[in-house]
């Protein structure tokens, strides 16, 4: 690096200086109210409530995360969602790459057609009750399917992945597997796959996410609290903290409320993406490679 900015001319470390700064000050943006966050869940409830806390912890306290841990639900929630986020990334995967490597041969009959079909749906929906009803016909309401079997396929996630297969997986290398008397099945298992690891752990890592910050679905679908995932839970103990003050007639006692509130709001926050955080450093390294090889081409 260092050699390159010997190297460059004026013009160009004026450029570079003005990138980094531009870089830099969208990184503090970013990261500011992440630290913000984390601090405050650390932080006493007066500490909180007062706005003494900017950066760092006031008043060192675990009451936010005591008060989280200590409602048994919320392991419940835990179990569900890592159920939920674990089973639902693998029919995810499984659904959206064989799907993507159908659509990237050439010889499909009818492969057009298909993919406007996918597009179609991308701009177009039946709304809400439709999709309730659907469901409801299915006999799915209330039970762990009505999360895991309406989303299967992201179409936006499926088009990255064919166009990932149709830029990184030659043509011939099918022709070859035919002469060796590979069928279609064991080629898609044994090569494809094999070769599709960026892209899959790029895709595990959206739907990954996306399954364990599912909450609207949850909560129009479910009604049973032993399937509930960790969102509902979480949303439940933040509104029971959120008690109406004029439903209090001691001023202490609303006051009291109110921080304890503002506490675990935070606490709240960094329980649901402490998870996320753990997971994408084993898969970052294929993120950037995968995103980009699957977007080159539409």
């Amino acid at each position: 690096m260092n050699l390159i900015w010997k190297k460059s001319s004026v013009s160009d470390k004026i450029f570079y200086a003005v990138i980094f700064i531009i870089l830099t000050s969208f990184f503090l943006i970013v990261l500011y109210p992440c630290v913000f966050v984390v601090s405050a869940s650390f932080s006493s409830g007066p500490a909180v409530q007062s706005g003494r806390v900017v950066l760092w912890p006031v008043d060192f306290s675990l009451e936010g995360y005591k008060t989280v841990f200590q409602t048994s639900t919320v392991w419940i929630g835990f179990r569900n969602s890592i159920l939920y986020t674990v089973f639902g990334t693998l029919i995810n995967i499984a659904m959206t790459m064989t799907t993507a490597y159908c659509l990237s041969r050439s010889d499909v009959p009818g492969r057009n057609g298909f993919m406007l079909l996918f597009t179609f749906t991308m701009f177009f929906n039946g709304g809400m009750i439709p999709a309730y009803m659907l469901i409801q016909s299915l006999h799915m309401l209330n039970t762990p399917w009505a999360i895991l079997i309406p989303g299967a396929i992201g179409v936006y996630n499926m088009i990255i992945a064919r166009t990932f297969i149709q830029n990184s997986i030659p043509g011939e290398m099918l022709d070859a597997a035919k002469i060796d008397g590979c069928g279609d099945l064991m080629y898609y298992l044994r090569i494809v796959l094999p070769l599709s690891k960026a892209i899959i752990a790029v895709l595990v890592l959206f739907y990954g996410v996306g399954h364990w910050n599912a909450y609207f679905n949850a909560m129009i679908y479910l009604h049973s609290k032993n399937i509930y995932p960790l969102t509902i839970f979480l949303r439940d103990i933040l509104m029971a903290s959120q008690i109406d003050p004029s439903t209090v007639s001691d001023p202490e006692a609303q006051m009291r409320l109110a921080e304890a509130a503002a506490v675990i709001k935070y606490a709240l926050i960094v329980v649901t993406m402490v998870p996320v955080i753990i997971i994408y450093p084993f898969v970052q390294k294929y993120f950037v490679k995968g995103v980009m090889i699957g977007s080159v081409k539409g």
